[in-house]
């Protein structure tokens, strides 16, 4: 049994079923509406967010883990003597790592080591998939920090975005290019470099069309990605669209495994339903 601890914050996307197949441990981040804070994955859901972001014509702030769950996550790990590695989301888009950072300080724990996987989403989760790997080849937890680090600039995360109306409203984008983009029916793909998000391609059409073009365009890095895994990562997509997808990455006949986990309240809050990304690692 392995001394090394994983620790991620909710933002990662994994499903239940990947979070306890590579031991997982997760701490949520907080979801706000108006004068209530809720607890992503655990006290509210990805489709109640919606309903009330389309009743209220806002949509919920988010915040960083609380500085008390993320203690009582971690207290236990700690008291067993164990090296925790925790990936969390991009510091530029929450201050999560930091909280991390001075339980650490506080506890006077020095075997905590945080890293900053510079993305979001299953942007995360490939980061720590591959952490798991490196746990099983025996690897110590200062190696694994080092590996994880050098290899995060060839995550690949990008996801396609139905309307640029929760963006907007989170404040992630003009809202003037968000009316733009919904008059001219542009559905933008959004690639997350350096920690941050960037608007590239912009498609039309219906979603479904524009999702299967997205993915196509996709396909000369996808046959030149690690071939252990990617992921299909969606905020609330048709089931008939996802199996598109998975079927067209099946065709390939190159990874390993294909895995389909829906968005947590945080990145569904920021990017709307109706949004797919497809995430991988580049070689």
């Amino acid at each position: 049994m392995s001394n090394i601890q994983l620790v991620a914050d909710s933002t990662c996307d994994l499903s239940p079923e990947l979070k306890a197949a590579f031991h997982i441990v997760t701490i949520p981040l907080c979801i706000i509406l108006e004068d209530e804070s809720y607890y992503d994955g655990e006290q509210i859901t990805p489709d109640q967010i919606y309903q009330w972001s389309d009743a209220n014509r806002q949509t919920p702030k988010t915040a960083a883990a609380s500085y008390e769950r993320a203690y009582e996550t971690l207290k236990p790990f700690m008291e067993a003597d164990k090296d925790i590695i925790f990936v969390g989301i991009s510091e530029q888009m929450s201050t999560t790592c930091n909280v991390i950072r001075l339980i650490g300080e506080d506890q006077h724990y020095h075997k905590l080591h945080v890293i900053d996987s510079q993305n979001l989403s299953t942007g995360i989760g490939l980061q720590l998939l591959y952490a798991a790997e490196l746990i099983k080849e025996g690897k110590t937890a200062e190696e694994i920090v080092e590996r994880i680090e050098q290899r995060r600039g060839k995550v690949r995360a990008s996801f396609v975005v139905e309307t640029l109306t929760y963006l907007a409203r989170g404040g992630r984008c003009k809202a003037v290019t968000a009316l733009l983009a919904n008059t001219l029916k542009l559905k933008p793909q959004i690639i997350v470099e350096h920690g941050a998000m960037r608007v590239a391609k912009k498609f039309r059409g219906k979603q479904s069309s524009v999702i299967m073009k997205y993915v196509r365009e996709l396909q000369d890095d996808l046959l030149a990605a690690d071939p252990s895994c990617v992921f299909i990562t969606h905020s609330g997509c048709e089931d008939s669209i996802i199996e598109e997808v998975r079927s067209y990455l099946d065709s390939l006949d190159y990874f390993a495994n294909i895995y389909v986990t829906r968005a947590g309240c945080v990145i569904s809050s920021h990017c709307g339903p109706a949004t797919l990304g497809v995430l991988f690692y580049a070689q």
